[in-house]
């Protein structure tokens, strides 16, 4: 028979022996010394800003901190423009912590290092990132594309306060406005009164600060960079049609322009689109000007292009290119064989209230590159952006095809085409109220990208809905339809959806997100409906890197 009494007290002692020396342990630990570790480094408690030309760095306060160094820079921290020694997480960076008045309208980074007591335990340096300095008050506007040319600039103001009776315009590094470039130029009551001048004499392709003054004070200033110089109209090959605003100008000159002619057109008059066919290398383009509204070649119908005869280009700059039925009209419509064009172009153009832009039938037809640059396209029905519509081996094709820093809205169809590419590539460009993006629907063989399709810093919104009582499912986009490139390789980065965005059940291409813009259409821009695509969302996060750059929030 066992003991149980023995048995038990056995136990007590063991457990006993074992709190003791679990006791002892502890207290043994209790007596050791930890390393000493450096400060965490420090970090903000709200995001830099900038109040008129003062950063404000606002950090969280380091237990342990006996102060920080704050430093400055505007390159990025090849340069250190100021340190800041202090014993505080509070800091507002301006000249009675510097010095001297920090720049205006100027980007800045930050970062600091929290320090203890022994230096040998300071933080690691912390990259706050960049902020900029507000705009200097003032009575001037800032300026739009449309302000400036290649030799010229216009200033605008509201006409309040002091009287703007001078300015100057100094050099793009001069930051503190000392040495004009030219003589001050007088601005008359007259122009102030009316609320703006012109600066003259400047020379192409060229940054310049250009500044107002009341007497001797400063009023404000603003940067102008030059266009590139101007056709020459006196050059070879320029047709100069500015002096005959009659519709039919712009056909009268291509039906006797030499090849690689220039076609130099007036800003704000409207001309007809040439009946005359295409038949050689032409550039259409507007001379430069002021003022917003481009010159328009409008028509009920479609322009043509000549069969049987090699075209190096066909290009169209600074237009409006305008159908005037959505239904039936086309940028070009071509119906027979035998067309053969190294490029299309349409740079920094409008486009729309067309049924498609390039239409393409026939066999041995053949567009080698087809781009879109800089342009805005509007109200585009079901035969798209781009249709090559012919079956067959020798059927009409476009090899490579480009859309960069180019804006997309009320989009029936993107690229549809009967015959493979070479390559696509859509590069920061902004795409809302869209139904299809591609059909490729040529068979086995004839339904791919051969390249690869690349879709970078790109902006996505849902389907197009006239209606505006679309919701969910009923929104949702074609991203590839007809079964097409399914052996096409697709390379996205950097792109975006609204979180109304998303596609055709069996239709996706599954290398475009869905959402994750963050926010929907309607609230990520201001008005889509009137091509208004600036940011309304500030919290985006592709503001400054994604869509068309036109619209991208400038730090």
């Amino acid at each position: 028979m066992k003991n149980n009494k023995n048995l038990f007290s056995i136990k007590t002692v063991l457990f006993l022996c074992l709190t003791l020396t679990m006791f002892c342990a502890c207290d043994k630990d209790d007596e050791q010394t930890y390393d000493k570790t450096r400060l965490f480094r420090p970090v903000l408690n709200q995001n830099l800003f900038a109040n008129g030309n003062t950063i404000v760095v606002n950090m969280g306060k380091l237990k342990g901190a006996v102060g920080y160094t704050i430093e400055v820079s505007r390159d990025t921290f090849t340069t250190v423009e100021y340190t800041i020694l202090t014993d505080t997480n509070y800091v507002e960076i301006n000249k009675n912590t510097v010095g001297e008045e920090l720049f205006w309208n100027s980007i800045y980074q930050v970062r600091a290092t929290a320090h203890e007591a022994e230096a040998l335990f300071d933080s690691k340096i912390s990259d706050f990132g960049s902020v900029r300095t507000q705009r200097f008050p003032s009575i001037l506007f800032q300026p739009k594309s449309y302000d400036v040319i290649d030799t010229s600039a216009r200033l605008a103001w509201e006409p309040l306060g002091d009287a703007i009776t001078g300015i100057k315009v100094f050099a793009p590094n001069d930051l503190r406005l000392e040495t004009p470039l030219f003589p001050e130029a007088t601005v008359t009551q007259e122009e102030f009164e009316a609320g703006e001048t012109f600066v003259t004499g400047l020379q192409p392709n060229t940054t310049y600060q250009i500044a107002i003054y009341a007497g001797t004070e400063l009023k404000g200033w603003v940067n102008y960079t030059t266009k590139v110089a101007d056709i020459d109209p006196n050059g070879p090959g320029v047709i100069d049609i500015r002096a005959d605003e009659s519709p039919s100008a712009v056909n009268t000159a291509l039906s006797s322009a030499p090849e690689g002619a220039i076609i130099l057109v007036k800003r704000g008059i409207t001309y007809d689109m040439p009946s005359t066919a295409f038949d050689k290398s032409v550039t259409i383009r507007a001379a430069y000007g002021f003022g917003k509204q481009k010159a328009k070649l409008f028509k009920d119908g479609n322009m043509n292009i000549a069969s049987g005869i090699p075209i190096g280009y066909i290009r169209f700059v600074d237009l409006e290119v305008r159908g005037a039925n959505y239904g039936g009209n086309y940028a070009f419509n071509h119906n027979s064989n035998n067309l053969n064009i190294g490029e299309i172009l349409f740079d920094n153009c409008e486009v729309g209230t067309m049924r498609g832009i390039m239409r393409l039938r026939g066999d041995n037809v053949s567009i080698n590159n087809f781009e879109i640059r800089n342009t805005v396209v509007d109200s585009i029905g079901g035969y798209g952006l781009l249709t090559c519509d012919t079956d067959g081996a020798t059927a009409a094709t476009i090899n490579n095809i480009k859309f960069t820093n180019s804006t997309f809205n009320k989009i029936e169809m993107g690229i549809q085409s009967r015959t493979p590419s070479q390559s696509l590539i859509i590069e920061s460009c902004t795409f809302a109220n869209i139904n299809t993006i591609f059909r490729y629907r040529g068979g086995n063989g004839n339904n791919d990208v051969t390249n690869g399709i690349e879709i970078k810093n790109t902006i996505f919104g849902h389907k197009w809905d006239p209606t505006g009582k679309l919701s969910g499912a009923d929104l949702a986009v074609i991203g590839s339809e007809s079964n097409g490139l399914g052996g096409t390789n697709f390379t996205v980065i950097n792109t975006y959806t609204t979180t109304d965005f998303l596609f055709v059940s069996g239709k996706e291409i599954a290398e475009i997100p869905i959402g994750n813009a963050g926010t929907s259409q309607k609230d990520l821009w201001i008005d889509p409906e009137k091509n208004d695509f600036n940011f309304l969302n500030a919290n985006f996060l592709g503001k400054t890197s994604a869509g068309d750059p036109r619209w991208r929030a400038k730090l």
